[in-house]
């Protein structure tokens, strides 16, 4: 810790209240976001607080998680919240609460339990507020680039779904010049296929017309279900986990290292790129991606579906046509058990499309494999990012780096 900082308790640095009841009766359509222990759950029309604002998980699964709003907001009784910053910079406050450890703090019994009175004693040390600003600017800075680089993914994961769905839910994937020639149209090549008078016949599966030539089938015939594993005869030294609490909508949020003799024993599906993985049990909680490049061999819970591609010009489709809200929603709704609903693997692969030509599948893949691989650079980027902000973090905050 620099000595020149000024040794002061955690209450002299910011005031914390604990949040407002709000029910779900309550709730009013509006912009206010609603923050509670694990972050921003809602909106509301009304604000009890005026930002910038931090809220602290106070109970439960979110304890001690640490949440940063710049707008005003409606702090929830699940957190404890600042508005009052004593002076110092919040976001330099945001980032040594993120810091500091709760756990040996809990005063629940039954469960996790944060009381600012048992906090207020903290003894920290901190720099004057300008070298609180010049912290904080470093690793908002960090920040704000992971936060880019979400949004610019679910930007090109957005516009590939709505190719997939133009392409295969709309049947408007372009006309081949072969296919414009056959409607005796030479002109309509590459003009949308169904709206050009592309040949529809009824299917009595789906209760739809698709495109001529397609079949209806499973989508397990265009890949493999859970095709590798690890097991006593061939198991490495080592894995890189992936639980389904480290998936979410498309993006890997983190993954563990074990030596495989202490490794969890559902750490048993291997992973290759291109895969596609689904969260078996609860199923609506999205938790989903696809598998990327890796210097390691990323090693799955055995609560995923892993669907392997049959062929590389698969890898784009089959992930669209499995993580569809359509299908999503199939799932959760075939999903049983009350505690812990879910569905066995087969049935993620029994999901029935309307299976495209190859000619089509392979011109999709061309079309949305751009998107896919600025994806996949973007997440190896912001991985690398967080591993240096969480680096950098207690070394700024004690004092052993300093920023100039």
């Amino acid at each position: 810790m620099n000595a020149n900082w000024n040794p002061i308790t955690l209450g002299d640095f910011v005031a914390m209240q604990r949040g407002h009841d709000l029910t779900a009766s309550e709730r009013r359509p509006g912009t206010i976001p609603v923050f509670g222990a694990a972050g921003q759950n809602g909106f509301h029309d009304t604000a009890l607080a005026k930002g910038p604002g931090i809220v602290i998980g106070r109970c439960g699964g979110s304890f001690g998680q640490v949440h940063f709003c710049d707008t005003d907001f409606w702090p929830h009784n699940t957190g404890l919240y600042v508005t009052d910053f004593k002076g110092n910079d919040p976001y330099f406050a945001y980032y040594l609460l993120k810091w500091l450890d709760f756990d040996s703090y809990n005063s629940g019994s039954a469960q996790p339990s944060l009381n600012r009175n048992f906090i207020y004693p903290i003894r920290i040390r901190v720099p004057n507020p300008r070298e609180q600003h010049r912290i904080a600017a470093v690793l908002s800075a960090l920040d704000a680039k992971i936060e880019l680089n979400h949004r610019i993914n679910a930007e090109l994961e957005g516009l590939a779904k709505l190719l997939y769905d133009y392409w295969f839910v709309h049947f408007e994937f372009p006309l081949t010049a072969a296919q414009a020639a056959a409607l005796g149209k030479p002109k309509l090549a590459g003009h949308p296929y169904q709206s050009s008078g592309g040949p529809m016949v009824h299917d009595p599966q789906l209760k739809r017309k698709i495109p001529k030539g397609w079949k209806v089938g499973p989508i397990a015939d265009l890949c493999h279900l859970n095709q590798r594993a690890w097991g006593t005869a061939n198991a490495p030294a080592s894995v890189i986990y992936l639980d389904l609490a480290n998936v979410k909508n498309g993006e890997i949020l983190d993954f563990q290292e074990y030596e495989w003799v202490k490794a969890p024993s559902r750490a048993r599906r291997i992973l290759t790129h291109g895969d596609t993985i689904i969260g078996t049990v609860r199923p609506g909680n999205r938790s989903f991606a696809m598998v990327p490049k890796s210097a390691e061999i990323l090693t799955g819970s055995t609560g995923f579906a892993v669907l392997t591609p049959r062929a590389e010009t698969y890898r784009e489709y089959n992930y669209l046509a499995l993580t569809s809200d359509v299908n999503i929603e199939r799932l959760t709704v075939v999903a049983s058990g009350a505690a812990y609903p879910a569905v066995n693997p087969e049935a993620v692969a029994a999901h029935t499309i309307a299976q495209p030509d190859q000619d089509s599948i392979s011109r999709f893949h061309s079309a949305a494999r751009s998107a896919f691989s600025l994806i996949e650079n973007n997440n190896q980027q912001t991985q690398e990012l967080t591993a240096l902000r969480d680096w950098l973090l207690p070394l700024l905050m004690n004092g052993q780096v300093r920023v100039g």
